[in-house]
């Protein structure tokens, strides 16, 4: 990536849309049936096919969706889900875990519903843990490892000089640009993290490997470098481009890159709602608030838009009651409100959608 600053425009975005990829990325979801009892949906074309398989896991009776946030995969391929929660069923997990075949295998994390928001799996030395996000009335972030055991929590760090006094010590449920509300974690190669303050004080929070604030950058703003909702963010190092900072700046409706320091590289807008990012090999992963996710290529041309339509998309807009509260108006192939994204190791993406009953998808990568 250049190191200069480059903006590209929404008539720009909409011209690295391939031709040949049109009536796949606006077109009606595409139906594949064999016989009556073997049809699939596909969306995507050419080498990005995925067929929609939507509840893909299921809980067991006993517990209920309450608000899907976000999904995240470990290296052996087990899915992790994290959703808001109710803060008045305080013995009912936030986070379910899930094996390779969809089947339920635990579920830990009482101490995020209410807040339950950003979840990832990290690899660090031999072991994996679990990185968690909680914003409401929680207001904090965790370390745990994969059984859910708390191996450090933390609060908004009073020394970037941005909280109102008292914001970590007694947190409670303000909103503003002077609290912290957290949403997501980038993670750098040298053991430290980003932390997104998506809905607070929209910085970027830069720890060291041991957990220790170092700096943050961003703030309110339209320019270049500020931010409206930071809500997402990843380390973009795609084959042939140097590591750097991708945030989602959803309210702006953009993507901004940035150095490991902080400091803006490039703006691309173009987007809607956009939520969260993620990697595989040459592919940005960008789902979308706004019904969609977006594939970006090594060079940043849209790949695909997946599971949005014209016609879906004035369905959306005039639905009432809200469609995230009227499940048996959503159609197959099409998504409501997908909140995160991530791919597996086999190029696969699970999608979580913020719908007041929950709803994960597997996009299962064809050919």
């Amino acid at each position: 990536m250049s190191q200069s600053k480059r903006t590209q425009t929404r008539r720009d975005f909409l011209k690295t849309t391939a031709a040949g990829t049109t009536v796949a990325l606006f077109g009606a979801p595409a139906i594949h049936a064999g016989t009556k009892t073997d049809s699939r949906i596909v969306l995507g074309s050419g080498d990005y096919q995925y067929e929609v398989q939507h509840n893909c896991v299921k809980l067991p009776s006993k517990f209920t969706w309450q608000t899907t946030h976000n999904v995240a995969v470990d290296k052996d391929g087990f899915l992790y889900v994290i959703h808001e929660g109710r803060a008045n069923q305080t013995d009912h997990p936030s986070i379910f875990v899930f094996d390779p075949n969809g089947k339920y295998v635990r579920s830990f994390g009482k101490q995020f519903q209410g807040g339950g928001h950003g979840l990832e799996v990290r690899q660090e030395g031999n072991e994996q843990f679990v990185y968690v996000t909680a914003y409401q009335h929680l207001k904090t972030f965790a370390k745990l490892d994969l059984k859910g055991e708390t191996v450090w929590q933390k609060y908004a760090p009073m020394e970037s000089k941005v909280y109102a006094e008292g914001e970590a010590e007694h947190p409670k449920k303000v909103w503003g640009r002077d609290r912290f509300l957290p949403t997501n974690f980038a993670f750098h190669n040298d053991g430290g993290f980003y932390l997104a303050d998506g809905y607070g004080a929209y910085q970027i929070h830069r720890y060291d490997k041991d957990g220790k604030w170092q700096f943050a950058f961003g703030g309110k703003g339209k320019e270049d470098g500020k931010f409206n909702l930071p809500h997402g963010l990843w380390i973009d190092d795609r084959p042939g481009r140097d590591a750097s900072v991708v945030v989602a700046d959803r309210a702006n409706a953009r993507l901004q890159w940035f150095t490991l320091d902080g400091k803006h590289l490039e703006t691309m807008t173009g987007f809607i709602l956009p939520a969260n990012l993620d990697t595989h090999k040459e592919v940005l992963l960008v789902p979308d608030l706004a019904s969609r996710i977006t594939l970006l290529g090594p060079d940043n041309k849209v790949i695909a838009h997946l599971g949005q339509d014209p016609e879906w998309e004035k369905v959306m807009k005039s639905a009432k009651p809200r469609m995230r509260e009227t499940p048996d108006k959503w159609q197959a192939g099409r998504f409501v409100h997908p909140h995160d994204a991530c791919f597996d190791q086999d190029g696969n993406i699970f999608v979580a959608e913020w719908v007041a009953t929950g709803r994960i998808t597997k996009l299962k990568r064809l050919g």
